[in-house]
């Protein structure tokens, strides 16, 4: 942890490797620089991956992964944790075992990545059973869009009262705040759900008619993350990551034959 009037910011992103850098670390070290925080890295997966889909993966060694966070935390220390990409649950359950040996009151932002973009399945059904039992607890904040609300709680995310159902129950599972993001759900507005164990917050804009939405559950979750190694609370983290976040869909370049990504540095192009 930082030390009291130091330095802030630092984020270790626990997460795999997008080629195409829309998703995954790229966009992850992309957020979290564009907002002022310092972002270090504990790759767990190698993919092929564009805006089409992902076409492989290639795991890292369960030691790889966690030595790149041990040294990271024992030598720079962090302000905050995001994890994304963990694709089996030995990993999980290893992450999990070195965070709470090294990082135990370091903030965690938990985005349970469980399927890409395109529709390809990242995870299976035991690593999901890992998340649940292994880092939902105790998560400062879980970052779950409506398909992945539903496999974690079991309950159906079809409108605000089911984000609502899910962000209860993610909150009886042990976690201090979740964020139930309504992307997936069909309407002219993106409203999100926000619950921690002190209130609610309900965020709404204005549906943004665009393919290039690769990404932007990656994005959303580092933006937090910086924003709460910062000092930030957790409204108000999601209300500027937010603000970010639709930014970067606004200003994208349609890169890409697919999904294309959002655009990291619209906040540079509007300082020039």
């Amino acid at each position: 942890m930082t030390e009291a009037g130091g330095p802030k910011g630092r984020v270790l992103i626990i997460a795999g490797s997008d080629s195409g850098g829309g998703a995954g670390i790229q966009a992850d070290i992309k957020a979290v620089t564009m907002l002022g925080g310092y972002a270090m890295t504990a790759v767990t997966a190698i993919t092929s991956q564009d805006t089409t889909g992902v076409h492989g993966v290639w795991p890292v060694p369960l030691q790889a992964v966690t030595e790149q966070m041990r040294v990271t935390l024992a030598d720079i220390g962090a302000d905050a944790i995001k994890t994304g990409m963990l694709g089996s649950a030995a990993l999980v359950e290893a992450v999990a075992e070195c965070l709470s040996e090294n990082a135990q009151m370091i903030p965690r932002v938990i985005d349970p990545v469980m399927v890409a973009t395109s529709g390809h399945r990242l995870v299976d059904a035991k690593s999901v059973d890992a998340i649940r039992s292994e880092l939902v607890p105790h998560a400062r904040l879980v970052t779950p869009n409506a398909p992945e609300a539903e496999v974690l709680t079991g309950k159906a995310v079809e409108n605000i009262d089911g984000q609502r159902r899910a962000a209860d129950r993610l909150l009886e599972l042990g976690a201090n705040g979740a964020l139930v993001k309504g992307g997936h759900i069909s309407g002219s507005k993106v409203t999100d759900v926000l619950q921690t164990t002190t209130g609610e917050w309900i965020f709404e804009s204005p549906r943004i008619d665009t393919n290039s939405t690769h990404g932007t559950g990656c994005t959303l979750a580092s933006a937090i993350a910086a924003l709460l190694g910062q000092g930030e609370s957790v409204p108000d983290a999601v209300e500027q990551g937010r603000e970010y976040l639709m930014g970067a869909i606004r200003a994208a370049k349609g890169f890409g034959k697919g999904a294309g990504p959002v655009h990291h540095g619209w906040v540079l192009d509007e300082e020039d």
